[in-house]
């Protein structure tokens, strides 16, 4: 399960990407770094007319079901599009695109690191994401209210099948299929839930920590 990622994205080279489509762009300044469950980080979504890029926490609701206390941690990874839970934040105005870099799988010791075996390949894990929800994340704050994402998984590919057998995170490198997830009815965008190709992803050192 991967819980951890890094992501060097410049605010104008997100821009660039979606060069012909308007992006307002909200999320004040973006550092670049690693990002960790229940941390602030950029995302693209539909502000209603366009695309905007914010920030929001890693992290999405989790089943009351499961809960044991008050305190909702957020779940980070989402694979089962079919549970009731999850229909409710499937349709374009909650899905998003993720900017990331590179991303870790656990490994004994520490993180094996994944990213494009072509290093200038962009990649968005496929998000969705729910605005203003109010819950306790940790009991020390309180209730607080948040813009939460997170993203999905679907079986392995090749190189991450070599560390953890059971899953990877949805990405996607074809502006085809970022426009196809951000805005087609989810029995077409579903079909996107599936791994990269064999030999996309390289196995990299970790990422140097930020300055």
């Amino acid at each position: 399960m991967c819980n951890l990622y890094n992501q060097t994205t410049t605010q104008e080279a997100m821009r660039q990407l979606f060069k012909g489509l308007t992006m307002t762009d909200r999320a004040g300044n973006v550092a670049p770094g690693k990002v960790y469950p229940d941390q602030l980080a950029p995302i693209i979504r539909h502000d209603g007319n366009s695309l905007e890029l914010v920030k929001a926490r890693w992290g999405m609701p989790a089943p009351p079901s499961v809960l044991k206390t008050q305190r909702d941690p957020g779940v980070i990874n989402v694979r089962n599009l079919t549970s009731p839970h999850w229909r409710r934040w499937l349709g374009p105005v909650h899905r998003c695109l993720v900017p990331v870099t590179a991303f870790a799988e656990p490994i004994k010791g520490g993180n094996q690191w994944f990213a494009p075996s072509e290093a200038e390949t962009p990649m968005f894990f496929a998000g969705i994401e729910v605005r203003g929800w109010t819950s306790v994340r940790k009991v020390k704050d309180g209730e607080t209210t948040d813009d939460l994402y997170a993203f999905l998984t679907c079986a392995p590919n090749a190189e991450v099948k070599s560390v953890h057998p059971k899953a990877m995170p949805v990405i996607l490198t074809d502006p085809r299929d970022w426009e196809t997830w951000l805005s087609a009815p989810i029995e077409v965008a579903s079909k996107l839930q599936r791994p990269l190709p064999d030999s996309a992803l390289a196995l990299v050192d970790a990422p140097p920590e930020a300055s």
